[in-house]
């Protein structure tokens, strides 16, 4: 297990430059779980595939992804899910490459920017009268979306040292003894201290995730509230 990672210099990096977002995914995964091995990412064969049946290229940034880390559902599909590459899809306009768990929403890049290395991420959700489905933007670029997914889905892993906390949105700005991230993700912060990462979604929906016991009994101490496990 690693033991030293730099979550906030790793992060400001990522978000600036596409390979040090594959090498922030790298150590992130090998801190909180295990380190990208050869075989965790789909072969380049099974990727061209895909291409082919779709009668498109992939984008650089999501090609790098699949070849990378796509086969670890641990960081891609613990809530959400990163479509394999037999089940890319198109749909009005978009490549959909990511869909909700109980598919009420689908993640995808317009197909107009496909020929971008790093094209903005777009999101629609289900709706019962599909005429008022829209794709929206989402993320400014697609390794932007690929670390809020390994992060999201890593916090939202059930196995380990994991609580969740609903607070009041008034009291929202409550933070210590925590530091806050960059920013990555819609509707999210994060937050990183000792051994522990706190997604904040929507403003008062907090995830945890703690590498020991007393790490995650630090943050509850610091933060009371009905804790769901603790």
């Amino acid at each position: 297990m690693t033991e030293t990672f730099d979550i906030h210099h790793g992060l400001s990096a990522a978000l600036r430059d596409r390979a040090e977002a594959w090498r922030f995914i790298a150590g992130f995964a090998a801190y909180w779980g295990q380190p990208l091995k050869p075989g965790d990412g789909w072969s380049s064969v099974e990727v061209e595939t895909a291409e082919r049946r779709l009668g498109l290229a992939l984008p650089t940034a999501l090609r790098e992804a699949y070849l990378l880390l796509g086969r670890r559902t641990d960081l891609t599909s613990n809530h959400d899910r990163l479509l394999s590459p037999d089940e890319l899809y198109v749909t009005d306009g978009a490549l959909v490459y990511r869909s909700e768990n109980q598919g009420a929403a689908s993640w995808g890049v317009l197909l107009k920017e496909l020929d971008h290395d790093d094209p903005g991420t777009v999101m629609r959700t289900d709706l019962a009268e599909k005429s008022r489905e829209r794709w929206e933007p989402w993320e400014p670029g697609l390794t932007a979306a690929c670390i809020e997914m390994v992060m999201s889905e890593v916090v939202l892993f059930d196995d380990g040292f994991t609580d969740f906390l609903e607070v009041d949105a008034e009291e929202a700005a409550w933070a210590p003894p925590l530091r806050q991230l960059p920013g990555v993700g819609r509707e999210m912060r994060w937050f990183s201290g000792e051994d522990v990462l706190v997604r904040e979604f929507d403003g008062f929906c907090l995830n945890v995730r703690a590498r020991t016991e007393e790490a995650l009994e630090r943050l509850r101490d610091a933060v009371p509230g009905d804790w769901l496990v603790g």
